[in-house]
């Protein structure tokens, strides 16, 4: 396989909502490499994560999604490249870091006994309160408690006073019994714990064997703090002390020292854990609970220079998206029209990002901005530059949008369902536009999209999501002609394009699962057909077809029975060149 370069590689990726009071998980441990140049699209049904997955690395998650796992690093040369003045505020500041960290390199000689010290306390803490199970089966039971109270109170609201008042009185009285019904689980969690911490504190040979050994650890920890730091760690903390100012020299003074202190805070907790501080990831780890790491690469006597390493599921200030979202990573959404301001002209929308991201004159940007309009089709752009988007049609918006999002010239162009909202034969010139821009730009495009007749004309790759998780992957040749998931197969037997005259149009049967639960087994069994019993009781692993295909279905597993695909997709190779005129 030819060696390309990753250019954003998104590992156990967990993206999760507050709903309610409830928890959605949208993401579910998704792990894939987007490649420099290439195109790749993410399919499937409505609410399967598309988006979702797409928003993360644009930072454009609503208010109350987040990030709970995972990392999204983003290899950008230019991007990353960071070079820091040496002036005498950035020498005070790595002398006290380089300070700091040498007082704290003493915690990492007792590490290993400050872990045990730890489990031991833990060892109580589990036999004064409620164990593992039981404070997961109390937090589930509140937790729908709480939510089946709050459904029916703003079901509630919605009745009518003057003529459901039976039905409010109703809603009131139901509401009065799960307040007191989640009163009473919390008063009961509370006496059980309670009755347990009671009872480690009355049981007195487990307490002498607890004070004897806490007493002897302790001892032992101070005695081993106390020792000789090595060389080696005092070499390491001068490079750690250049990588905190690295890493905090591009904001305020006010924001680097409160940076700096957390992260030497966080590199004090990690040396007292034990944290292997020269293994370069989990160095990266630490920094990211505050800030990007810049690793150190060389100085002079005038700047230090380091390059970044860009986690995107980490981004904390707002003026790190500002250098990423629109001037590395671009968007094309589905409706032209929202994504434009209707009382803005055309030109000036274009112009306003050109002059926000790149160093240029009014002048020069207006140049870029006709140059642009010109690329992607806009007849007699000059005349057309103060006209206002109501003033173009849809295909023409869709165009301007596409100008705008590669203003920048991005590495990455996101297209969220850009032919949707079009006119059929107005979707094939914005696709062929994408694509010849593509050669001339040279990004990398992630198509998000239901319809399978796009992938095979745009994409290069494919990407099945099925509830939140990546389900198959391969080149759109692998995915079309020989698919491996049985939801692929599902997919590909709906296309209305491969139906016979006379025949019923498949559809796949059944919802997709509830990302409020906890799913287990495989997501997609319910709904398939070709279930396996181990289907419901254990999640399939990723298995490989080939060195770029893999899919997520137990019906991989060489203990499997042998399942042929569905007749109606087994050749379809000539129906798809016929249908899509690839």
């Amino acid at each position: 396989m030819e060696e390309k370069k990753v250019l954003l590689s998104i590992k156990d990726l967990d993206v999760k909502f507050h709903v309610r009071g409830r928890t959605l998980t949208a993401i579910r441990g998704i792990t894939l490499d987007i490649y420099e140049n290439e195109s790749i699209a993410i399919v499937g049904e409505s609410g399967s994560g598309k988006s979702v997955f797409t928003k993360t690395f644009a930072g454009m998650l609503d208010s109350n999604g987040f990030i709970d796992n995972g990392s999204i690093i983003f290899s950008d040369d230019e991007l990353a490249d960071t070079v820091v003045k040496l002036d005498s505020t950035a020498h005070s500041m790595m002398e006290r870091a380089k300070r700091k960290l040498d007082e704290y390199a003493h915690l990492e000689l007792g590490a290993a006994t400050y872990q045990r010290i730890l489990e031991l306390e833990r060892e109580k803490k589990a036999k004064s309160g409620l164990s593992g199970a039981e404070q997961a089966e109390a937090e589930e039971t509140l937790r729908d408690l709480q939510y089946k109270r709050t459904e029916l109170y703003n079901l509630k609201q919605t009745y009518d006073p003057a003529k459901e008042k039976e039905k409010i009185k109703q809603a009131a009285k139901d509401i009065k019994d799960y307040d007191a019904q989640i009163k009473a689980l919390k008063a009961r969690n509370e006496q059980l714990i309670r009755e347990k911490k009671h009872s480690v504190e009355t049981d007195a040979a487990y307490m002498k064997h607890y004070q004897e050994e806490a007493a002897r650890l302790q001892a032992q920890y101070q005695k081993e703090i106390k020792g000789e730091v090595p060389e080696q760690a005092h070499k390491r903390n001068e490079i750690l002390a250049k990588e905190i100012y690295l890493s905090v020299g591009r904001y305020g003074l006010k924001k680097r020292i409160q940076y700096e202190n957390q992260l030497l805070k966080a590199l004090k907790k990690a040396m007292e854990l034990g944290v292997d501080l020269y293994d370069e990831d989990q160095r990266s780890a630490v920094f990211d609970n505050v800030t990007f790491r810049v690793k150190y690469l060389d100085e002079t006597t005038e700047q230090l220079h380091g390059t970044c390493i860009l986690n995107l599921a980490n981004v904390k200030y707002a003026k790190d998206w500002s250098q990423i979202r629109g001037r590395r990573i671009a968007t094309v959404f589905q409706d032209p029209m929202t994504s434009l301001n209707p009382i803005i002209t055309i030109g000036k929308q274009i112009t306003s990002i050109i002059l926000k991201h790149q160093k240029c004159s009014e002048a020069e940007a207006r140049k870029r901005a006709l140059e642009l309009m010109h690329k992607v089709g806009i007849p007699n752009a000059a005349a057309r530059f103060d006209d206002y988007p109501f003033q173009y049609s849809g295909g023409m918006r869709q165009r301007i949008v596409i100008a705008i999002a590669l203003s920048c010239q991005p590495k990455i162009l996101i297209c969220d369902e850009p032919t949707t909202a079009l006119d059929v034969t107005i979707q094939a010139q914005i696709l062929q536009l994408i694509k010849d821009l593509q050669k001339e730009f040279k990004y990398t495009i992630v198509f998000i999209t239901h319809d399978l007749g796009v992938v095979a004309n745009v994409a290069d790759r494919v990407a099945v999501l099925y509830a939140g998780q990546i389900i198959e992957l391969g080149t759109v040749e692998e995915v079309f002609y020989d698919p491996r998931h049985p939801y692929t197969w599902a997919l590909l037997s709906s296309l209305p394009q491969l139906a016979q005259r006379n025949t019923k149009l498949y559809s796949i049967t059944g919802t997709p699962p509830s990302l409020y639960n906890q799913i287990v087994g495989d997501a997609f069994a319910p709904r398939n057909p070709y279930c396996l019993e181990i289907d419901t009781v254990a999640e399939p692993p990723m298995f490989q077809v080939s060195e770029t295909h893999f899919a997520k279905t137990w019906l991989l597993d060489p203990r499997a029975p042998k399942i042929e695909k569905p007749e109606g997709i087994r050749d379809i190779h000539e129906k798809l060149m016929a249908a899509f005129h690839i």
